[in-house]
């Protein structure tokens, strides 16, 4: 989690040096904003308007941005239940320390006025299990297989890695006196399969990495939830197919929530 946070923060200052107005989309009518091109990629500033000024008429956005930053947990429920089965015993995991982490890198759509936004985005997502025995995840095998080890791991973390393609519907309220909204952010998403890693840290073997897709379910589909005011909130995810393609695991999905930074 610490690392987590300290990814976000320092991608976060690279943003902000990039493009500063990536945070906060705010219409035109408040003030002028320029769109920086490199080539073919525009990075926006805010909803990019290139023929209309009135905030209250329809307009295309998109572009480049660095938005919708969530940081939080991750929780595995198992048929319906927080308990693990039997056939998934050997994922039990420290909550405290499972985490999810994602962001946007792009989005394109239309404001069909001040309060109402339609958009497509694309970024990445993590999800971090951190087991609580000490075994090894095996890779290359056709079933989700633990195998017991006499070590003891300071670290044992099991976590997949996805490009992740959202449609979102906000709502957003006028402007408060504060020149701030509150925004109200849902909508389906799917994902794909970037990969499987396993990361160990021990006294007897060090700092060990172990790659492999691990049965992560190739095509991931869910929906999540905003809520928040100005550019922090509140998020939830809630992932409707199985988090895994094997038999055993069948039934056992994942959700995650926490806080999120830059809505927009």
């Amino acid at each position: 989690m610490k690392r987590l946070i300290f990814t976000a923060l320092m991608v976060s200052g690279l943003a902000g040096a990039f493009a500063p107005s990536a945070f906060a989309q705010q219409d035109s009518t408040r003030r002028n904003k320029k769109d920086l091109n490199y080539g073919i990629v525009t990075i926006t500033r805010g909803d990019k308007d290139s023929t209309q000024t009135d905030p209250k008429k329809g307009r295309f956005i998109g572009g480049v941005t660095f938005t919708r930053i969530d940081l939080g947990f991750s929780r595995l429920i198992d048929n319906g239940s927080f308990n693990l089965s039997p056939n998934n015993e050997f994922l039990d995991y420290r909550g405290g320390k499972t985490s999810t982490f994602s962001f946007d890198v792009l989005q394109f759509g239309y404001r069909f006025n001040s309060n109402f936004k339609l958009y497509i985005a694309g970024g990445f997502d993590w999800t971090l299990i951190r087991l609580r025995d000490n075994v090894t995840i095996q890779k290359n095998l056709p079933t989700l297989t633990a195998l017991p080890e006499n070590v003891d791991f300071s670290k044992n973390r099991f976590s997949s890695s996805y490009v992740h393609i959202p449609l979102n519907f906000e709502f957003r309220t006028n402007e408060t006196r504060k020149g701030k909204r509150f925004y109200f952010i849902l909508g389906p998403e799917v994902s794909f399969l970037l990969g499987g890693k396993v990361k160990q840290i021990s006294e007897e073997f060090g700092k060990q990495k172990q790659y492999d897709n691990y049965h992560f379910q190739s095509v991931r589909y869910g929906g999540s939830f905003r809520f928040g005011y100005g550019g922090l909130g509140l998020f939830t995810k809630y992932y409707f197919n199985d988090m895994f393609d094997t038999a055993a695991q069948a039934g056992l999905k994942n959700m995650s929530f926490g806080v999120t930074f830059g809505l927009n």
